[in-house]
């Protein structure tokens, strides 16, 4: 490991003691609100497609404010930088909870995916802007108490999300998931007023246009390349191709772009520094590990271990939960200690064994034991989420806080699409190589569900159930290489102090 080096002193002055009253409602409840709708939107699809059509479309309305949500992360951390978070945190809420009523009186698929492309617009501000607001109105060696919370609170609400999402289409239909944004997001702006503006750079605001449709261009090709190879269908090979090839074509634009910008919508200077593109990397592991764990775990414990639907989402809440300690945790010990890349160096080792011993022992284990299992897991990999985040805006520094804070949104929204699409392909490739057939089935399970097992004969379904068991030994193999990659990239962060 290297030697420890420090980044800038901590303040001397000691917080006020009304601090968290005073900062953290008015951050939490717009972030509460971007991490809760990449979620409560899920389980009212089938809903929405009952009732406007389209059922082949109906996946875009959850594709489009993913990607606007990833696209919208770096220009409201330019802009907030340049002229206020404050004033960018209102524009964004006021996008947000116009889109969401846009998307609660949409009458067609493709004017709620518009709707939802406005809404993930709002919905990136509020994710970025929360974490540089906390930066701005924190002392150092505080912030982590509040990235620890934060991390939890995104836990919590990707964990509410769909409960939420199924208890409101069932007593007040569809509708009703996009209009509770209305009150929550008048609550936040009333909460966000609280904040002292903090005066801007001044000067003429510049935006680099090239470098966002580059950039633009790169996310849409890249996350609709993530969410064509989820579906795991050989057919949509070229499909697949093609847009990974146009996205490496505009990534290479972009990057010509920001080289010669004189304010760069990305500034290149950051991502040459160690203690940025490191950090964001193991953001990006630690965020494919957790996505991975979150979408595939109900199929496994389905499917593999015979749980049903409503078991299964219980038995995800150790998982969730976890992560909200790890993160609770390691923010009050940066507060006490000051110490960060520590906290990931021993958290990721512990969360990769885990997840090791799950793909050698699982067969073996009970349903308790992969729960413990998974539930240290996550834990351990909590203890990466504050760390990322405040590690990224020490070196950064004031002037470029919002960059700073909008690249591990970026990294982490990159991450659990990559890592999401690489386990589902080794997961196919595994039970395509084994047997066509159960890779068929398996391809059937992905878009139908479970249930789709209930239509084979008993002893076939034991077979299948077998096969599948095994290739998802590959699977935590994979999900567990991302967490072993996080742990090697925590172990070389050269700022392990602040």
């Amino acid at each position: 490991m290297p030697s420890e080096t420090t980044g800038p002193a901590p303040q001397a002055a000691r917080p006020a003691p009304n601090l968290f009253l005073a900062v953290f409602p008015s951050i939490m409840l717009p972030m509460f609100l971007a991490a809760l709708d990449q979620t409560i939107v899920a389980t009212a699809l089938p809903a929405i497609a009952g009732s406007l059509g389209d059922v082949e479309r109906v996946s875009w309305v959850v594709v489009a404010y993913l990607v606007a949500n990833t696209i919208a992360a770096p220009i409201y951390g330019r802009l907030g930088d340049a002229v206020g978070r404050r004033k960018m945190m209102l524009l964004a809420l006021g996008l947000f909870v116009g889109a969401s009523l846009l998307c609660a009186m949409a009458p067609s698929i493709l004017l709620l995916t518009l709707a939802r492309l406005l809404q993930g617009a709002g919905g990136g501000g509020l994710m970025t802007l929360s974490q540089a607001l906390i930066a701005e109105a924190v002392p150092p060696r505080e912030r982590g108490k509040y990235q620890g919370y934060l991390s939890g609170m995104f836990a919590s609400a990707a964990t509410f999300g769909p409960v939420a999402g199924g208890f409101l289409t069932q007593h007040f239909g569809w509708h009703s998931v996009f209009l509770v944004n209305l009150p929550l997001g008048l609550l936040a702006a009333f909460l966000v007023l609280r904040l002292p503006a903090q005066p801007s750079r001044g000067g003429r605001v510049q935006f680099d246009g090239l470098g966002t449709l580059f950039f633009g261009a790169f996310i849409t090709c890249l996350l609709l390349a993530m969410e064509r190879a989820q579906h795991i269908d050989l057919a949509a090979a070229p499909a697949v191709l093609g847009l990974l090839a146009a996205a490496v074509g505009s990534l290479m634009l972009l990057i010509r772009q920001e080289r010669r910008a004189r304010a760069p919508l990305l500034p290149i200077q950051l991502f040459r520094q160690a203690g940025i593109w490191r950090t964001d990397s193991m953001a990006a592991c630690v965020a494919a590990q957790t996505v991975s764990l979150v979408s595939f775990l109900p199929m496994y414990l389905q499917v593999v271990r015979g749980a049903s639907a409503g078991h299964s989402g219980v038995l995800l809440l150790p998982l969730t939960l976890g992560i909200a300690l790890g993160s609770f945790f390691c923010g009050r010990l940066i507060a006490a200690t000051g110490r960060t890349a520590i906290l990931p160096s021993i958290g990721l080792p512990v969360s990769a064994s885990m997840l090791l011993s799950l793909a050698a022992f699982a067969p073996a284990l009970s349903d308790t034991a992969i729960i413990v299992m998974l539930a240290v897991a996550s834990a351990g990999s909590g203890t990466a989420m504050p760390v990322a985040q405040m590690t990224v805006q020490t070196v950064a520094g004031p002037r470029f806080l919002g960059a700073a804070a909008a690249s591990v949104q970026f990294s982490r929204s990159v991450g659990a699409s990559v890592g999401t699409a690489l386990v589902g392909a080794v997961l196919f490739a595994v039970l395509a190589a084994r047997d066509p057939q159960t890779g068929a089935m398996f391809a059937r399970l992905v878009q139908e569900g479970p249930q789709a097992l209930s239509m084979l004969p008993s002893a076939q379904r034991i077979v299948v159930r077998s096969e599948i068991a095994d290739a998802f030994r590959s699977a935590f193999l994979t999900i567990g290489s991302f967490t072993t990659t996080g742990m090697l990239l925590a172990w070389w962060l050269p700022v392990r102090r602040i």
